[in-house]
């Protein structure tokens, strides 16, 4: 049987050849007219293909191998040289059955016989018609059957549709033999002097990219326009196929130019970096090994730095891993390994230095000479982890670059206010894109010494996302016992920040992680006095405005009357950042006055003062003076310092039921209901008439109720307001209390008690009634804020209403 030589566009025959050897022109219509009236033996030799099939009218070349197939072959060339072409279902079959053929062929003419140097046969045939096996006769010598004629069915060749097809189909045709390379491009000469349409439809079928199957598919439709549709589908697809592997080839040639036109760029410019005295890769390597010489690193961190060296050596500088390893050895040559500042024991000048940036803070400044002097002492004592604590503007962050100055080492800032990715701290894998150390390494780098002052500014101000939690990540950082092998991400080794000295600020000591508070010591910054703002305003706030808009003493004078009147009227705050905004706005008139040419006065009066600024805004804060029963002064603790409040109590005929108003928490609503019943249970001891309590309603109000008010403070300050009320005895002037009660009537201590003394000088008040256990605060506090005051130290509700209230009722009192 036969061997055929697999037959595409890549190996397309455009003629057939006579026995005479000369080339016969591509079909005609008149030629498959004629081909088509010819008759039909009544029985076929049966020649079967191994991996082609034979459309009529088209010439191809096969190779017979196989006896049976030139024995054939030789009989029909000798005779009518007519044979029936099948193909094979399987072409790994060696001696095909009935069973292993398909029986719908093509009649085949034999037009040449040649016999090739390497002793096989090749035999070019040109299909007729397709026919039909209809029984085999013999199977020896080779395959005989008799066969009958497969009719097929031609459209109108006059057909709009069909017409359309035939061109589509010679487009497509056109468009294949120009995108694939290996076609040659008198294939497409052909294509357009094809006159016969069903010519055209079989020459391109048979040489299309497809299968036996497929093929031996196409042949099989009877209906002309029908296999015209399928063979453009394969058409389509083929074409499909053509476009992607160029479209693939164009992109990998672009890109593979692309890659070795930036490799010889990059040699161009080695070369000229080389001739113009620049460094080349090589050359920043051996910089790189030179510089590594001179750090103070130990034995472990040397090693690591030479293996990752060598990495760097072995990598191709133009893949992207190589900036990475390049930015990484750069961070390690650039941190100051071992390298320490030397740090000055001249204890006197650093009291000076701290007095002279900083009016008060006598606590703080007491501890950072304690740390001094131990640090002269011992000259190896671990840095410890200072938490200053108190309200915005006491100066906090300012006091670290005074300890640095007086220490003599570099001073870093860190901001820690919304932080919440937990690699700001601890850095990046270097295996990620844009991989850098976090802000504490950087900022070891940016001082250049590993023992700066570090000021870990507003640390309770960190958060926590699903990017991990800085607080968690800054344990390991302020505690002295694990520092000393900082482990950050991108450095992949551990940093000793042992003896570096932290300075953490806070405002509120309840949103830092209890975690992390206690690797802290706290070191309580509390407000100013009036007198201390007006020092600071003098020697601080009014030459650092005055140099900051251009001017000098001599350009605008503000006298202490005049600071005390901005303190008193325009600021409520602990801090002094709100004194500072409004001297600067009594800086910026007299820069105006000066820039348009306008009078002013150089000294600055009370009533420039109000020109300026305005009326007194704050006057809230002063000591209400009530003649009312059921008013008490009360002392509180805020976010930015002491303040004053007062607690109203009123009484309405009903039923003894208790109302509270003015936006108070959970905390104060129970003092008050606490209050209520204590008094109740000890009514005939105050001397109140308990028929009262049934007949009346009681109404408690705290006023400024846009500001949420909580906590452990006002119960014996309610507790007063009632008995005042029940009683109708008035309060003592000038007279504030802080506290709480239980429902025994004993007085509870109370925190922020320097803030509410600050808070109550500010208000002129004289008398503060305070718990026996708050004692020990009041010891704490420099006398001098606390000329002027007298304190009442009780243990018990009676000794507070004894204390508080005079004997004598309010003019008018209610007959209850």
């Amino acid at each position: 049987m036969g061997d055929s030589k697999f037959s595409n566009f890549d190996n397309m025959s455009f003629h057939g050849i006579d026995e005479d050897s000369e080339l016969i022109p591509l079909l005609t219509p008149e030629d498959e007219e004629k081909m088509s009236n010819e008759g039909l033996p009544e029985t076929l030799p049966i020649l079967p293909l191994r991996n082609t099939v034979l459309f009529p009218g088209v010439v191809i070349p096969i190779t017979a191998g196989r006896d049976k197939s030139i024995n054939l072959i030789k009989d029909a060339n000798n005779g009518s040289k007519v044979i029936g072409v099948v193909s094979q279902k399987d072409e790994e079959t060696e001696n095909p059955d009935i069973n292993d053929i398909n029986t719908l062929g093509t009649v085949a003419r034999i037009l040449r016989v040649l016999q090739m140097p390497d002793g096989n046969t090749t035999v070019i045939i040109q299909g007729k018609k397709r026919f039909e096996i209809a029984e085999i006769l013999t199977k020896k010598p080779y395959m005989m059957a008799t066969v009958r004629e497969t009719k097929e069915e031609r459209p109108d060749e006059d057909g709009q549709e069909f017409l359309a097809i035939i061109e589509s189909i010679k487009d497509l045709a056109l468009r294949i033999i120009k995108d694939n390379p290996n076609i040659p491009s008198e294939a497409s000469f052909a294509i357009k002097n094809i006159q016969s349409n069903s010519f055209l439809i079989n020459f391109v079928s048979s040489n299309l990219n497809l299968d036996v199957k497929e093929k031996q598919e196409l042949l099989e439709i009877g209906n002309l326009q029908e296999r015209a549709l399928a063979t453009l589908k394969y058409m389509n697809l083929e074409l499909q196929r053509l476009e992607l592997k160029n479209d693939i080839q164009s992109k990998v040639r672009s890109d593979m130019d692309q890659q070795q036109r930036e490799y010889f760029l990059h040699q161009q410019m080695k070369t000229i970096q080389e001739e113009l005295g620049g460094v080349s890769y090589d050359e920043e390597v051996q910089e790189m090994r030179a510089k590594a010489k001179t750090k103070k690193w130990g034995k472990k961190v040397k090693e690591h730095f030479e293996k990752e060296l060598a990495k760097i050596q072995r990598m191709n500088p133009q893949v992207a891993e190589y900036s990475i390893q390049r930015n990484y050895l750069d961070l390690f040559l650039d941190l100051p390994w071992n390298e320490y500042s030397k740090d000055k024991f001249d204890l006197k000048r650093a009291q000076r230095i701290l007095d002279r940036d900083h009016y008060g803070l006598e606590d703080v400044k007491r501890r950072i000479m304690e740390y001094l002097a131990v640090l002269k002492l011992r000259n190896d004592m671990k840095s410890p982890i200072l938490c200053l604590y108190g309200p915005p503007g006491v100066g906090k962050t300012s006091l670290g670059k005074s300890v640095a100055e007086a220490l003599g080492r570099e001073y870093v800032r860190m901001s820690l206010g919304g932080l919440r990715d937990e690699a700001e701290i601890r850095g990046h894998r270097k295996t990620y894109i844009g991989a850098m150390p976090g802000r504490i390494v950087q900022s070891i780098k940016k001082a250049g010494t590993s023992n700066p002052v570090f000021i870990l500014d507003e640390i309770d101000k960190l958060s926590n996302s699903h990017q991990g939690d800085p607080s968690s990540a800054m344990l390991e950082v302020l505690d002295p016992e694990q520092n000393s092998e900082f482990h950050d991400n991108f450095l992949e080794l551990g940093y000793d920040l042992s003896k570096v000295m932290f300075i953490a600020t806070a405002n509120n000591l309840s949103t830092i992680q209890p975690a992390l508070r206690d690797r802290m010591e706290i070191i309580n910054v509390t407000g100013y006095t009036i007198e201390e703002k007006v020092e600071i305003a003098k020697r601080h706030l009014l030459p650092k405005q005055l140099k900051e808009h251009g001017l000098s003493s001599k350009d605008l004078k503000i006298g202490k009357r005049q600071l005390e009147k901005i303190v008193e009227g325009y600021t409520r705050e602990s801090g002094v950042r709100s004194l500072e905004k409004q001297i600067a706005k009594m800086v910026r008139y007299a820069a105006k006055s000066i820039a348009t040419e306008e009078e002013y006065d150089i000294k600055v009066s009370n009533a420039d003062v109000e020109k300026v600024l305005g009326p007194a805004r704050l006057e809230r804060d002063k000591y209400e003076n009530n003649e009312v029963a059921g008013v008490v002064t009360g002392l509180a603790w805020t976010s930015v310092g002491g303040d004053i409040l007062f607690i109203e109590s009123i009484l309405s005929k009903g039923k003894g039921t208790l109302n509270i108003t003015g936006n108070l928490g959970k905390v104060m609503k129970e003092s008050a209901t606490i209050a209520m019943e204590y008094i109740k249970s000890n009514a005939e001891r105050f001397g109140i008439d308990t028929q009262i309590f049934d007949k009346y309603n009681v109404h408690i109000h705290v006023p400024e109720g846009a500001t949420p008010k909580d906590g452990p403070s006002a119960g014996i300050t309610m507790l007063t307001s009632l008995v005042s009320l029940f009683t109708q005895r008035k309060v003592k002037k000038s007279l504030a209390m802080t506290g709480e009660i239980t429902l025994r009537g004993k007085v509870l201590p109370v925190g922020g008690i320097k803030e509410k003394i600050l808070a109550a000088k500010r208000a002129r008040i004289k008398e503060i009634v305070l718990c026996e256990d708050n004692r020990k605060d009041i010891l704490d506090i420099k006398q001098e804020y606390l000329k002027g005051l007298v304190f009442h130290y009780v243990t018990d509700m009676h000794e507070v209403i004894d204390t508080a209230l005079t004997d004598r009722k309010v003019k008018n009192a209610k007959k209850l």
